[in-house]
């Protein structure tokens, strides 16, 4: 292995420098077949992601799949791609939510954003923060909930780019935080703040998380606990039953089992038990994506409505408003007040 370092720009204060470096998942570059191909080829090889044995996985990989979907993901990014910055929502907040902390932070405390699959790479955010004088980074993925799909795969592509380091610096990795205060309460007025806005009461609001296969479950990986930890404390500081907000399970790809119930047909089921009017929020997302802007505001509305539904809302993920980087600078400071100087 090739080792690499050079001086960076800012030299290392005597006292040392700490630099934050978020973490998201990843977007393709634009809306094309290449881009978009290039994108799902990087994102469906990782291990994490796909267990299966990449001697079976593989030739189906590089076959159907991406003949295939890199048409219909490209589609879907078209339908919610942020024309004003040529880019996904995903890049557009996260970019936002890093710029919005380092104001918040000041120059002193360097941050840098990053993504797992595609661009702007991890290794080139920890150069950056490396070239602003920090011997020390504080990772935070950007995922409230833990899974070794999405946690653990970004830690372990943070990981990998210091392997490449000749000068390698003092690291922290941030852990989930489901039902961390100030988490909760950045969802409870963001459920608060757009119910307020519509013309409507939702007779149930559901809480609609990324799925994951149950053979994941099975193996160890504990989301769906995490996943009730966020809604068991959303529903107190909202004051709902358990039946106001069901939990629900989007995303689901491949022919194995995931995590019951789906999103899908549990809401297409509901216009014929007398619940015509939902909202769906989705917090296993810090910001709007694919995920949520398309498969949850386009494909599960049109199917809700057409299944006779007759109002259905969709409550914005955190974003780039100032509860989500009250979230992100909580996080970070008390990481900080942890790490010996």
């Amino acid at each position: 292995m090739a080792f690499f370092h050079r001086a960076p720009r800012t030299p290392v204060p005597q006292e040392g420098r700490t630099g934050i470096l978020l973490l998201n998942l990843g977007t393709p570059d634009d809306t094309g077949y290449r881009a978009v191909r290039r994108y799902l080829k990087e994102f469906l090889s990782d291990r994490r992601v796909i267990e299966a044995s990449p001697l079976i996985w593989q030739p189906i990989l590089q076959g159907v799949v991406l003949s295939v979907r890199p048409f219909r993901s490209g589609e879907a990014y078209a339908r919610i791609w942020d024309k004003t910055h040529n880019a996904s929502p995903l890049r557009v907040y996260t970019r936002a939510q890093a710029e919005a902390l380092q104001t918040r932070l000041g120059t002193e405390t360097p941050v840098a954003w990053g993504m797992r699959y595609g661009r702007p790479s991890v290794s080139d955010a920890v150069d950056e923060l490396m070239d602003r004088g920090c011997d020390r980074i504080i990772c935070l993925p950007l995922y409230p909930q833990y899974s070794a799909t999405t946690t653990a795969t970004a830690n372990d592509q943070f990981f990998r780019s210091l392997m490449k380091l000749r000068r390698q610096p003092a690291v922290h990795t941030i852990p989930s935080f489901p039902d961390h205060p100030a988490y909760i309460k950045a969802l409870e007025n963001s459920v608060r703040d757009r119910l307020a806005d519509l013309p409507f009461r939702p007779q149930r609001i559901i809480a609609s998380f990324h799925g994951l296969p149950e053979q994941y479950v099975e193996a160890g990986d504990y989301y769906p606990q995490d996943c009730e930890r966020t809604i068991v404390a959303l529903r107190k500081a909202l004051d709902l039953r358990d039946e106001q907000m069901p939990v629900t399970y989007q995303s689901r790809f491949g022919p194995t089992e995931w995590v019951k119930p789906y999103t899908a047909p549990f809401a297409e089921a509901l216009p014929a038990q007398g619940i015509t009017r939902i909202a769906v929020i989705m917090p296993g997302f810090m910001a709007d994506c694919i995920e949520t802007l398309d498969e949850i505001g386009n494909e599960l509305r049109h199917a809700f409505m057409n299944a006779g539904g007759e109002e259905f809302a969709l409550i914005p993920c955190l974003n780039d408003s100032k509860d989500a980087i009250d979230v992100i600078e909580t996080l970070a400071v008390q990481a900080m007040k942890g790490w010996a100087t």
